[in-house]
């Protein structure tokens, strides 16, 4: 299923984050895929504090990847590591194989940021979350980067994604497509 939410400011986009969080598990994919300033960043920055990890979460374009271990919860466990990586500056499928994103996959939560097209073949199992921002993002008259809204897509892609509920599901609205399966 395809779940559509609208969010109306970069504070909603990092709640979302939070409150998917709370879904997420060792070995999940995320592929986020949206223009400059769309959000990538920020909905990863709520992800990063729903997981509780350590270190402070921020676009990863000239390192292009980072890890963020877990902080230890009240009752002593810890959850999943947050990789963020960012395959705006690669040319290749070649550096994306240098990563080696597959060798942590299964042990963390790997968010790819412009990852659409280039890491699909890690597993048959990912998140895909376009944002778009339909009036402002980088480059138009916006003087607040953190005002206006944001249109994020999500689509489950295989076995792991079927029957999870995410975040604002019971009020998403369905695509088009789906309205005409009804």
């Amino acid at each position: 299923m395809t779940t559509q939410v609208r969010l109306p400011d970069a504070e909603a986009t990092r709640a979302w984050g939070r409150a998917l969080a709370g879904v997420l598990k060792p070995g999940d994919l995320l592929v986020l895929t949206g223009g400059l300033g769309a959000g990538k960043t920020t909905l990863t920055q709520g992800l990063g504090e729903g997981l509780g990890v350590r270190g402070q979460v921020a676009s990863p374009t000239f390192v292009i990847a980072r890890e963020h271990p877990p902080l230890p919860r009240p009752d002593g466990t810890r959850g999943p590591a947050l990789v963020h990586v960012d395959a705006y500056r690669l040319g290749s499928l070649d550096e994306v194989e240098a990563l080696d994103l597959d060798a942590a996959l299964d042990e963390a939560v790997t968010v790819v940021e412009w990852g659409e097209g280039w890491v699909e073949g890690l597993t048959d199992d990912r998140l895909e979350l376009r944002l778009e921002r339909p009036h402002g993002g980088v480059g138009d008259d916006v003087e607040d980067a953190a005002a206006g809204e944001r249109v994020l897509t999500v689509q489950g892609v295989g076995d792991r994604w079927e029957g999870v509920e995410l975040p604002g599901q019971a009020a998403a609205t369905p695509t088009a497509r789906e309205q005409g399966e009804s």
